[in-house]
């Protein structure tokens, strides 16, 4: 094991020791919580509109008036599950709830942010006035932007998974832990700084204690990603392949090795829902008739960024060659002098690291700690409609799922909207089971 690999190692146990050592701290929470929100709706001429005095409670806690800008906050005692209300009886002539079957919500305030609550309002008949703006171009096009926001997301996750199959083909479905691990890394950063990793540093000023920035705690998260991805093939996965354990075996292994980590990280982190200390929540920014905020448009723009640099290198560097022969031929690649088990240990440390940066990302909304698995379906999704083993089919499949998944709540109820992502992976499986940039294959 080479040294750099085994430092690599002793360094993931110590951010599991540590995860113990911080979880006393985990029990500490804000003294200043709330549910917050904004009173909203766009007018026949496309213009945003701010509805102010508009009562809005939460049952067994209190409630608030909305102001000029349509804002309100209401302060909770603590973390948990609130009921919130709109009284349906103070809002202007005209104004009704697009859906008026929701004027009660359910929301979870995490230990450290304001929950943020969203009443979608319409302006005039709410039925046909919602139905008709379902189609407006500002509307397609808001969801356009958000299918590629997500799709982006995706893409980063999607090309490592599919860079494993490709080079061992072995479908991993353990690649949705190294997702939640990458929320998971970014979150205890960012909330306890190197405390998440060494306990003893806790009364020590940042970047030791007290959190670090966002950012650094999103790049320590990707390294911690591309550790864990290392660790997983050194200790179990390279072991399965020495010992001739067959490509079935090993997936049931993944099954069971997805379900332990699962559940390691739920005894570490708990149950409970959690939210960034940085960026949590933010007002989007209008552009071009659509609304981004600046964080997630830095996400974006650090996705495009990864992902250029990432077919960047499997074109153009070395090791990105060795890659692509590997997944191509492994049998020529090692008779041509490469290294495949060294190709495959590099795969692991950038697919865990891709995995763990996306899931960062995915985390801005809510930290929780099954957050790999509730999008794995869309990861599998997205590499099986551009192609298994491609790097540059999970990109295209990713992008091509993102916007559809979006597109889809122009027709179905956003909560269904997942389901687009199995409607889109059966009809890659009936009408083009290699994917769109994959290549067909003879089989006996």
């Amino acid at each position: 094991m080479p040294r750099w690999g085994r430092r690599s190692a002793v360094a993931f146990l110590g951010v599991v020791l540590g995860l113990g050592a911080a979880a006393p701290a985990m029990a500490q929470v804000s003294d200043d919580l709330g549910v917050i929100g904004q009173l909203q709706y766009t007018d026949a001429a496309g213009n945003k509109v701010f509805v102010a005095d508009v009562d809005v409670s939460i049952d067994d806690v209190g409630g608030a008036t909305t102001d000029a800008d349509g804002s309100f906050r209401i302060p909770v005692p603590g973390p948990g599950e609130y009921t919130i209300r709109l009284d349906l009886a103070t809002l202007p002539d005209g104004v009704a709830l697009k859906d008026p079957e929701r004027a009660t919500l359910q929301a979870k305030v995490s230990e450290n942010a304001d929950q943020r609550v969203i009443f979608p309002l319409v302006f005039g008949d709410g039925g046909a006035q919602g139905a008709e703006s379902n189609f407006s171009v500002r509307r397609i096009s808001q969801l356009t932007l958000e299918g590629i926001k997500l799709g982006l997301y995706l893409a980063m996750a999607a090309i490592g998974l599919s860079l494993i199959f490709g080079t061992t083909g072995l479908v991993n479905f353990a690649h949705a832990e190294l997702i939640t691990w990458g929320t998971l890394m970014a979150y205890f950063f960012n909330i306890y700084g190197l405390v998440a990793t060494f306990g003893f540093l806790s009364a020590l000023p940042p970047p030791f204690g007290g959190g670090v920035n966002f950012v650094f705690a999103t790049l320590l998260a990707t390294i911690m990603g591309g550790v864990l991805g290392y660790v997983l093939n050194r200790v179990v996965f390279r072991t399965a392949r020495n010992a001739g354990v067959s490509l079935l075996a090993q997936m049931v292994m993944t099954i069971g090795l997805s379900i332990l980590l699962r559940y390691v990280f739920v005894y570490f982190f708990g149950s409970r829902y959690r939210v960034y200390k940085d960026y949590a929540s933010q007002r989007a920014n209008e552009f071009l008739g659509m609304e981004l905020t600046s964080r997630d448009a830095t996400a974006m723009a650090v996705s495009v960024v990864i992902l250029i640099a990432v077919g960047l290198g499997l074109t153009r560097t070395r090791t990105g060659r060795a890659m692509r022969a590997v997944s191509d031929n492994k049998d020529l690649a090692e008779s041509s002098g490469i290294n495949v088990e060294r190709v495959i240990s590099q795969v692991w440390i950038y697919g865990g690291a891709l995995a763990a940066l996306s899931g960062t990302f995915f985390g801005f909304d809510t930290v929780k700690w099954d957050l790999g698995t509730r999008i794995l379906l869309l990861v599998f999704a997205a590499i099986t409609l551009g192609g298994l083993g491609t790097a540059f089919g999970a990109l295209v499949g990713a992008l091509i799922v993102g916007v559809v998944i979006n597109w889809s709540t122009l027709f179905i109820d956003t909560e269904l909207k997942n389901m687009t992502a199995l409607i889109v992976l059966i009809l890659a499986l009936l009408l083009r089971p290699q994917g769109i940039l994959g290549k067909k294959q003879r089989i006996g």
